[in-house]
């Protein structure tokens, strides 16, 4: 009788988990091992966004039911929380030749998550090489933020066409001040006076500084408005775009550690119902952003020419995720808050 084979040993890492709604904590598991056409990464970096507190508390409560692959009834579809990263190839699977073990990347794993740990898995059409010049932490921030950005612009502002940035000084808001500079555009940031000298030094051509003037009451329209914070009503939004021009919607909002029954969709939803049933008035957009290879090598591009700078607010170590994600949801946190691995 032969004997049984020994019981193979996986190797542990630190992640950052959750099985139900509410604050996730820092756990030992298993490490990921690539499949076919997945890139194995040693995780220097990761980056905090708006989407993970609100997956992480289950917020708003629709998003529960319209969003299934992202959120369940009592917990999130996937344990280990973190989007976008960046690190260094370990490993690849089976169908990738474009990366080699040492190879410097950045990625985005979408609705998958996993970014919180010191090792993640992902398709290997979903990252890339990291932008020459830019530190682990820099370049950790671009991926999610970076790209809502460039979505929401792109094809809508060129040169001569003037955009309204609402909330141009959080995650999104900077990189969305460099990229309609980026595209030729006449910029104007809405943030609070705190701020204001930060979307200067992005290239702001004109900045709106809230606690002191209602950018809705400006008398004012631009070609485009790009709305990051969802604080204003649509009347309000649609008041300030010109005619033909284009309203953009990118989530926004905070939970205050309460889950909503709406949130952001509330405008989202409102937005979208408005555009089917009106003629009149200015086109209502809201971009969706699905992480891919093209997005990121626009995004590197960008950074190398020195057009596209990525702002770091702090930085917190992996076990300090919960106290990141906190300071993100309640304590208007400017640019973007990094997680060094």
């Amino acid at each position: 009788m032969k004997p049984a084979p020994a019981p193979v040993t996986l190797s542990r890492m630190k992640a950052i988990c959750q099985e139900k709604y509410g604050v996730p904590r820092l756990e030992d598991v298993a490490e990921p091992q690539p499949g076919r056409g997945e890139v194995r990464v040693r995780v220097r970096a990761a980056s905090v966004n708006a989407r993970d507190w609100h997956v992480m508390r289950g917020d708003p409560y629709l998003g529960r039911l319209l969003l299934p692959a992202v959120m369940g009834p009592r917990g999130p579809r996937r344990r280990i929380r973190g989007t976008d990263f960046a690190g260094t190839v370990e490993s690849a699977g089976a169908g990738v030749d474009r990366f080699r073990p040492g190879d410097e990347v950045y990625g985005d794993l979408g609705d998958a998550h996993g970014a919180f740990a010191e090792y993640v898995c992902a398709p290997a059409d979903q990252i890339e090489f990291k932008p020459a010049g830019l530190g682990w932490e820099q370049a950790a921030a671009l991926p999610l933020a970076g790209g809502t950005a460039l979505l929401g612009l792109r094809g809508r502002v060129r040169a001569g066409r003037s955009v309204l940035i609402n909330g141009a000084s959080g995650g999104v808001g900077t990189f969305a001040v460099q990229i309609g500079k980026a595209l030729g555009g006449s910029v104007t940031a809405v943030c609070s006076t705190r701020n204001v000298d930060l979307v200067r030094s992005l290239g702001a051509d004109e900045v709106v500084d809230y606690t002191r003037s209602d950018f809705a009451r400006l008398g004012r329209r631009f070609d485009v408005v790009f709305d990051l914070v969802g604080n204003r009503s649509l009347g309000d939004l649609r008041r300030t775009v010109a005619p033909g021009g284009t309203l953009v919607l990118s989530g926004g909002g905070t939970s205050r550690g309460r889950p909503r029954v709406f949130g952001p969709m509330r405008l989202i939803l409102g937005a979208r119902l408005a555009a089917r049933s009106s003629r009149s008035g200015p086109r209502i957009e809201v971009p969706a952003t699905a992480p891919s290879r093209e997005l990121l090598a626009e995004l590197r591009e960008l950074a190398e020419a020195g057009r596209l700078r990525p702002v770091i607010d702090r930085t917190y170590q992996l076990a300090e995720v919960p106290e990141a994600i906190r300071y993100v949801e309640e304590e208007h946190a400017r640019a973007k808050v990094v997680i060094t691995v």
